[in-house]
């Protein structure tokens, strides 16, 4: 497997890394990954059970889908904190910090006392842990993506960096299994009573296993290769300023696929389980197996998503995936309406489809930066548009239905989404195969080379 040359000031030929090492490091960006996405899954599968526990009032589902929501707050925070951090002393070492912090805060949840013993304190405490993790994740996801792009070859980037969304999967499909098996154990009302607790005390053990597994290994080659030539940012705000001056377009561009990559994936995966329960009355069994087998299909499949992106390229996967949704969105909810079976169908059609976003993401968006700004670039753009219109998907989609009645909503709202990534796309860079080290723009060389091509034809 490969890396890049010493001479990391400019974009080169590659060098070996060790097979195990290049296991290790997609292992430790996934697991990474995966905590944060059972927490988001266990939350969302576990809407009825919070909803009774912090918000039996008026605020009802609305309250816990606040929660929700609430955790985004300070992601662009800890993007602008992480990132820029990450830039001066390391992927690795932020990484290590911030899964820690997630997983303490995700156990936390799990021994708040309920509405019921000390009042109001428990959604206000349920507010700032979902903050804190809020906070985390936004270096976590950005740190995660560039670690496992720059740990991969040119040439199997795609592949291997779509072992972080597998990670996204598992998380997700992890978590309505805990569910699942713990509502057949011990019945309904113990889910209630205390059920529901026990799946976020699993997070702790989760990222306990991520951290080990990343304090074993090095930081990122292209990194270490920048650091050893000098050329790394001497500190966290030299790495914010210079990455707001001259990478805008690109912060820009990775905004806009981000928001429709995040409305898709927020409303698809997060918000489905509710939508099925509460607006087409599908009982929490049937909901659980609509997400189950399409998710577990999910899986199964995004390494060839991934693989695909680098034969054909980044952008080409992109398009089809954008206009697919746009013109199967409408189709595929209304047949989730018909019965179980077609309600499974139709939302495995959506989720093959979205695949070819979400599997491409490690092998996309890191590239759009060059290395000295890299994770900064991620982890603001990333989070910045996440917070603004992922994490409030699922209050936006039910506020929407409740006040308009259609049940068709989320699928305008993902159509609305794919044409902003539509226009984003268009103006990034494909860089497929393209060495990600230096100080360069990814790909920039290649694009002005065939742009001139053409002029010249």
């Amino acid at each position: 497997m490969t890396s890049v040359p010493a001479d990391a000031g400019q974009q080169g030929e590659e060098r070996e890394v060790e097979p195990s090492v290049l296991r290790r490091a997609v292992a430790a960006s996934a697991i990474g990954n995966a905590t944060e996405w059972f927490d988001y899954g266990i939350y969302a599968y576990l809407t009825v059970e919070l909803t009774q526990a912090f918000f039996p009032g008026e605020l009802g589902y609305l309250g816990t889908l606040l929660g929700f929501a609430i955790s985004f707050v300070l992601r662009p925070l800890g993007g602008f904190v992480w990132g820029p951090l990450g830039d001066r002393i390391g992927r690795q070492k932020v990484l290590s910090m911030t899964i820690i912090l997630m997983g303490v805060a995700t156990f936390l949840i799990g021994v708040i006392p309920s509405y019921e013993t000390i009042g109001w304190a428990a959604p206000a405490l349920l507010f700032l842990l979902r903050i804190v993790q809020g906070f985390s994740t936004g270096g976590e996801y950005g740190g995660a993506a560039t670690f496992m792009a720059e740990y991969a070859p040119d040439k199997k980037r795609g592949f291997w960096g779509s072992f972080l969304e597998f990670g996204t999967l598992a998380g997700f499909t992890l978590a309505v299994l805990v569910v699942f098996g713990l509502e057949t154990a011990i019945g309904e009302q113990a889910m209630l009573d205390y059920g529901w607790r026990i799946p976020f005390m699993i997070a702790l053990p989760l990222a306990m296993i991520g951290l080990y597994i990343r304090t074993k290994l090095e930081d990122t080659p292209v990194f270490r290769d920048l650091e050893a030539a000098g050329e790394s940012e001497s500190a966290a705000t030299g790495a914010l300023r210079d990455l707001l001056a001259r990478y805008w377009q690109p912060i820009l561009a990775l905004f806009g696929l981000v928001i429709a990559l995040n409305v898709i994936n927020y409303t698809l995966l997060t918000y489905m389980p509710t939508y099925l329960q509460t607006t087409l009355s599908m009982d929490s069994a049937s909901a659980d197996t609509v997400a189950v087998v399409g998710q577990v299909v999910m899986m199964l499949l995004i390494p060839f998503a991934g693989a695909l992106s680098d034969r054909i390229g980044r952008k080409p996967c992109w398009w089809i995936s954008l206009v697919g949704i746009f013109v199967l969105a409408i189709p595929m909810y209304m047949l989730m309406a018909v019965s179980l079976p077609l309600a499974i169908l139709g939302f495995t059609v959506l989720g093959l489809i979205y695949l070819l976003q979400l599997g491409t993401i490690s092998a996309t968006f890191p590239a759009m930066f060059p290395t000295h700004v890299r994770f900064a670039g991620m982890a603001i753009s990333y989070n910045v548009a996440t917070a603004a219109f992922g994490g409030t998907a699922p209050l936006i989609n039910e506020s929407a239905i409740e006040s308009t009645g259609n049940v068709l909503f989320p699928a305008y709202y993902m159509m609305g989404a794919c044409v902003i990534g539509m226009i984003a796309l268009y103006f990034v860079i494909e860089t497929k195969g393209v060495s990600i080290s230096g100080r360069e723009v990814p790909g920039l060389a290649e694009h002005r080379a065939k742009q001139a091509a053409k002029a010249g034809a």
